[in-house]
């Protein structure tokens, strides 16, 4: 550890996160999806639904594959970091509403053997509620 102490001087931010994941805080690897502020953002989503309130956010990051038509619009994570809830879209024509493990998604590869990835460019236009709709009457998650 007095190691990793002198040699964040060196490194990059990116290679210290990684350095830091790796030999500090090993379940951090599975969160490669989420930013810390959507984490947060994700986490207060789930706490609310939780608490019973009745909520209907805009979906916080979008996941998708690169080379299969798979996509998930997330709003929510629950407590253990690993669960998250939202519009599931698995490329096969009935996008639901369900939860899924974050840890799973990344050991997922496409048909070419491409990761899961997140979208840093989508801003959503609307509530989770909207999206759901238009993906059961399209078939697919469109945006």
């Amino acid at each position: 550890m007095q190691a990793l102490q002198h040699l964040h001087l060196a490194l990059p931010r990116l290679a210290q996160f990684y350095l830091k994941a790796i030999f500090v805080f090993p379940q951090a690897i599975t969160m490669t999806f989420l930013t810390d502020e959507q984490r947060l953002r994700m986490l207060a989503n789930g706490a609310a639904r939780t608490r019973g309130e009745t909520i209907d956010p805009l979906p916080v990051v979008k996941l998708y594959t690169l080379d299969a038509g798979a996509a998930w619009l997330l709003t929510e994570l629950d407590a253990d970091e690993d669960r998250a809830f939202g519009l599931c879209d698995a490329g096969t024509g009935s996008p639901e509403l369900g939860q899924v493990s974050l840890s799973a998604l990344e050991g997922v590869r496409g048909p070419r053997g491409m990761r899961i990835v997140a979208d840093p460019h989508f801003k959503p236009r609307q509530p989770l509620s909207g999206y759901l709709a238009d993906a059961q009457r399209d078939g697919s998650i469109n945006d």
